[in-house]
């Protein structure tokens, strides 16, 4: 069977956001199933000395008027809802940590939890730093307010999304989304079709 897809993303980007409705299902032409690996990027931007400021307001460069434009022309062009969260960028701290316990105790509910939380924070424009937005979404995956509580402060949990981190910078991985696909990796919402073209090919 073909190896898995990786798909590594942190929560705050809205290009994985609009990623994540397309990622499984081209896989899934392919024969492939699909990974998803939440880390934090701006553990990974710090090492590639392109550190993003995180008080939680677009910066009015030249650059965040573009990602502003970019992202809401393809959330247009893929017809997907979108609306920015009223703080941006945004901490993803909290879901990750969540997807990760759930990846452990309760694995189908991961990605549907990891769905919930993109469409909670870039399709309903909710403030996934808060931590209440996130344990509102656990409640729909089998995790109560006060499991959530104690979830989000519990050293292990912690421990795991720094591990995710890690690794996924030992590999290389340095944005959002980042797919690695037979040991070759694809950064970016804009290279799908390279990945589509990279599965149909078995490489080039």
């Amino acid at each position: 069977m073909p190896a898995a897809i990786d798909f590594y993303f942190d929560f705050s980007s809205p290009y994985a956001y609009l990623s994540s409705f397309r990622i499984d299902e081209l896989a899934a032409r392919f024969g492939r199933t699909v990974t998803w690996r939440p880390y934090m990027m701006g553990a990974a931007l710090k090492l590639s000395g392109r550190p993003i400021s995180m008080n939680g307001s677009m910066d009015g460069t030249i650059a965040a008027d573009y990602l502003r434009k970019d992202v809401e022309r393809g959330a247009r062009l893929d017809k997907r809802p979108f609306k920015w969260p009223p703080k941006f960028p945004v901490n993803g701290v909290h879901a990750g940590r969540l997807y990760y316990y759930l990846m452990t105790h309760d694995a189908e509910q991961a990605k549907p939890f990891a769905r919930d939380i993109f469409a909670s924070c870039f399709g309903l424009g909710l403030d996934i730093s808060d931590a209440q937005t996130v344990i509102d979404v656990a409640a729909k995956h089998h995790i109560t307010a006060a499991q959530a509580q104690l979830l989000l402060n519990d050293a292990d949990i912690k421990e795991q999304l720094r591990a995710a981190t890690d690794a996924a910078l030992a590999l290389g991985v340095f944005g959002s989304p980042f797919f690695i696909i037979d040991g070759e990796s694809f950064w970016g919402n804009d290279r799908l079709w390279q990945v589509k073209r990279w599965l149909d090919w078995g490489g080039w």
